[in-house]
């Protein structure tokens, strides 16, 4: 079995003090979520370890520990101690940074003398050959993808690393130096994408579930879908997207292989609109009124209150049989977690980060 490969910033105190990861306050951390999202199966001498090391601090310990599971393989981007722990302190000017690579921090970019660490890293990384590597902070995700911080919006979603190394699998996450700095919250958000990276772990390339989605279709198109897909279906998955007082467009999914996108609103015609005349776009709003208002079709809304009330606003369409919703599910059973569909993707699927790709103005729903 290949190792998960872990990767942080760089050495803390304690960690300087052996020349290896993970053995001061954040390595504890990290084992103890780890352990619970049963990424590593602790043994008994394992918890006594971990337990002693709050007491008595002595790294040692949590190298012990780290040593009883080669199925994680340890490591940072940069195999040094910032003096002061301070990563600004490795910048410079974007003349001094190292070429094809973002600003690490705020217009400072790592100098041209450490480039000898990803050189070393990107060797590790080659000698290791893991189906996955867990990317914990914004450090690993400026030296695997070239991208300057975002890790909150990336987080939990795989993606195929492009800089020291190309073609590895990676997932990123907080790193727990961000829970023990008060972000406790997000401490079920870690041990979630650790569970996901155990079940990613199993292979090493990116697999994203198989979707056939219509777009921009006809009314002819859209009562195909309805008869191929909706009528008879389990539950229909309903979802709509708004712009001031106007739906842009509606969604629908009657499974986890096929979707259709009805759209309303068109940026590329003279007049906004999506359909040639008005009487294709009141005869499109009947269809989904209908499949809307079929009480024999049960539906599954994310935020469903806003979607159902501004349905029933803007195009006098009631919804019947809504019987699910997402974003209640998810909060009765995680209430300190987010609730928005990005973040729900983010841990129940294997989907990209769709929410981030569009303009910000598209939408005013909250918690979509």
């Amino acid at each position: 079995m290949k190792p998960i490969v872990v990767i942080a910033e760089a050495y803390g105190e304690q960690e300087e003090k052996l020349k290896v990861p993970f053995v001061g306050n954040t390595g504890a951390e990290l084992l103890r979520m780890m352990i619970e999202a049963e990424l590593i199966e602790a043994t008994s001498r394992d918890h006594e370890d971990i337990h002693a090391y709050w007491s008595m601090g002595d790294p040692h310990l949590l190298n012990r520990v780290w040593k009883n599971h080669p199925e994680i393989y340890r490591t940072n981007v940069f195999n040094l101690h910032p003096p002061g722990n301070k990563l600004e302190l490795l910048c410079g000017p974007r003349a001094e940074g190292i070429p094809g690579y973002p600003a690490l921090l705020k217009s400072l970019y790592v100098r041209q003398e450490y480039s000898g660490e990803l050189d070393r890293l990107a060797d590790e990384l080659l000698r290791a050959d893991p189906n996955l590597i867990i990317a914990l902070g914004n450090t690993p995700l400026w030296a695997l993808a070239g991208k300057a911080g975002g890790i909150t919006k990336i987080r939990g979603y795989t993606f195929s690393s492009t800089h020291t190394v190309e073609g590895f699998k990676v997932l990123p996450t907080y790193h727990p130096s961000y829970i023990l700095r008060g972000k406790w919250e997000e401490r079920p958000t870690v041990i979630a994408d650790f569970m996901k990276a155990k079940r990613q772990a199993e292979f090493p390339e990116i697999r994203r579930p198989p979707r056939e989605i219509w777009i921009e279709p006809g009314l002819g198109d859209i009562r195909e879908f309805i008869d191929r897909y909706v009528k008879g279906c389990d539950i229909l998955s309903v979802d709509i997207e708004t712009y001031g007082s106007r739906i842009t467009c509606v969604g629908f999914a009657p499974g986890t292989g096929a979707a259709i996108v009805i759209p309303f609103d068109d940026e590329r015609t003279a007049n906004g609109s999506y359909w040639k005349t008005s009487a294709d776009e009141k005869a499109c709003w009947r269809i989904i009124g209908s499949v809307l208002g079929d009480r024999g079709i049960k539906k599954l809304f994310q935020n469903g209150a806003y979607d159902i009330a501004f349905l029933l606003r803007a195009q006098g369409i009631r919804t019947y049989g809504a019987e699910e919703d997402s974003m209640l599910l998810s909060h009765a059973l995680q209430p300190e977690a987010l609730k928005g569909l990005g973040y729900l993707g983010s841990i129940f699927s294997d989907e990209g980060e769709w929410k981030h790709l569009r303009k910000k103005h598209e939408t005013i729903k909250r918690d979509d």
